[in-house]
């Protein structure tokens, strides 16, 4: 079993969080909320407005996400689904946990490979597909 850490489209009442769902992709159980320990830039990038988190460790905000136990076929299919090593590259993050005090070392999907410019994109510390920023989120399915 491994911890991820979510921070975007895979949120619960997010449009991507139905694939944690899915007992087809293997197990995965909702630990509990957390932040990020060190900021990280969260943009909302590309012409299908993904949100994504810039390996840059020391910029931006702590991230607000959700922690999630995993096992070894849901991870392998996060992977797949993540386009990970190329769209995004898995790493482990530290993450304070809510409410129960501590921290987890968690696995997350962020990106190293990134047009320059998204670092000056604005940064956010809690994503929401129907927030504010304006920028709707493209589904899959509809791409």
């Amino acid at each position: 079993m491994a911890h991820v850490f979510v921070y975007g489209t895979l949120k619960t009442g997010q449009p991507n969080h139905k694939v944690l769902l899915d007992g087809a992709h293997g197990r995965a159980a909702l630990r509990g909320r957390g932040r990020t320990v060190q900021p990280y830039p969260l943009v909302i990038a590309g012409e299908h407005n993904i949100p994504r988190l810039l390996n840059l460790p020391g910029w931006g905000n702590r991230v607000a996400g959700e922690i999630y136990t995993v096992d070894e076929q849901m991870l392998h299919f996060l992977d797949e689904f993540e386009g990970c090593p190329d769209m995004y590259q898995r790493t482990l993050v530290t993450i304070a946990v809510e409410g129960a005090g501590g921290t987890l070392q968690c696995f997350v999907y962020s990106t190293a490979t990134y047009p320059p410019e998204w670092v000056h994109l604005p940064y956010h510390d809690d994503y929401d597909s129907q927030g504010k920023h304006g920028l709707r989120y493209n589904p899959r399915e509809n791409r």
